[in-house]
């Protein structure tokens, strides 16, 4: 069991727990983290993004967010966000190094694997200048199939047109451009 902390519209803790599965189950509103991971490639802004494993519990085999994840109970935004991009990507950071866009509160009802899953959260959004070539980064496997750096603009064209399988959000796009 992974218990996350309950939080408001603005994600601040209410001081009651949930475990991660029954807050999927029930919609209740949880906190995560989000690090946009961009670099200059060729006078143009590349997007590095990840693409889900087959098995995971919601969008398997999408193309997500560079580093994201849930906030362990307790815990704040970076340093869960520091902890991700460790387990994830296999490197570490300084939190100097992160650029904060703001809040990012999401509501949706799917179904993966035939369960019903509601993702009702508030994301804090980070931006991260780091040109780490692909090779470099040690994937977590259970999480992460493959990774790619993708030009800015194209991606925000292929997650508006749907010509790829993604979980992005383009709000969430347009809040990191507003900081590059």
């Amino acid at each position: 069991m992974e218990f996350i902390d309950i939080v408001d519209e603005n994600g601040n803790p209410t001081g009651e727990t949930i475990d991660r599965t029954v807050a999927h189950r029930t919609g209740t509103r949880h906190r995560t983290t989000h690090i946009w991971i961009v670099r200059r490639c060729a006078g143009k802004v590349e997007i590095l993004l990840q693409k889900r494993a087959k098995f995971k519990d919601s969008f398997p085999g999408c193309y997500d967010i560079s580093s994201a994840g849930h906030i362990p109970a307790g815990v704040d935004f970076i340093a869960s966000g520091l902890r991700e991009l460790e387990e994830e990507l296999g490197f570490t950071i300084d939190e100097s190094e992160l650029i904060e866009c703001g809040l990012h509160c999401t509501y949706a009802e799917n179904e993966f694997h035939g369960i019903p899953y509601v993702d009702n959260q508030v994301a804090k959004v980070f931006l991260l200048w780091k040109d780490k070539e692909v090779e470099e980064l040690t994937l977590q496997e259970e999480e992460i199939e493959s990774v790619m750096w993708m030009d800015f603009e194209e991606c925000k064209d292929a997650v508006r047109n749907q010509t790829i399988p993604t979980c992005i959000d383009i709000t969430e796009l347009e809040l990191i451009e507003e900081h590059m």
